[in-house]
């Protein structure tokens, strides 16, 4: 098993799994104010987390564009995708938590972002304190959805969040 741990967020990552914790820069602007005394807009960075089952190609979206083309039926691919703070408020991330029990009942193929025949989907919105996030997942088979989900919520119960930092 491997730890991945970035940006306040970790994971322990069980044999023959893949992941990356990157940050995108597309975040709402922060308006800094210069020594000089020049408002200077800077975008906020987020994290997103990438786990797989199988082994992550270099490029790929930030839903998994790149790799769940790649993926088999006996693989999964696991997002969490951080919104800004302020999300957190919001009645979509009032969840409490990160759900890490899903179910077979849990995926549909018509959740995927983009549907690739015999893949299914699951998609949750929920918030740690401070931090809202994006729950998706891939399976590789739906018709084999009751063996995988087990995998996922392996992974699942490894996630850690730290507060979000003070802004």
């Amino acid at each position: 098993m491997g730890a991945l741990r970035a940006h306040g967020i970790a994971a322990t990552l069980p044999a023959g799994w893949d992941g990356r914790i990157s940050v995108r820069r597309d975040g709402i602007p922060d308006q800094l104010v210069a020594a000089s005394g020049t408002r200077v807009l800077a975008a906020r960075s987020r994290p997103v987390v990438h786990l797989a089952n199988f082994g992550l190609p270099a490029d790929r979206g930030d839903f998994g564009s790149g790799a769940v083309e790649l993926m088999g039926d006996g693989d999964v691919f696991v997002v969490l995708f951080e919104h800004e703070p302020e999300a957190s408020a919001a009645a979509l991330f009032r969840a409490a938590g990160l759900p890490r029990t899903l179910t077979a009942r849990d995926f549909d193929p018509t959740t995927l972002r983009r549907g690739i025949a015999g893949q299914s989907g699951h998609q949750a919105f929920f918030h740690e304190p401070g931090r809202a996030f994006c729950l998706y997942v891939v399976l590789g088979s739906h018709a084999r959805r009751a063996r995988l989900v087990p995998e996922v919520n392996r992974v699942l119960a490894t996630v850690t969040f730290a507060p979000s930092p003070a802004k």
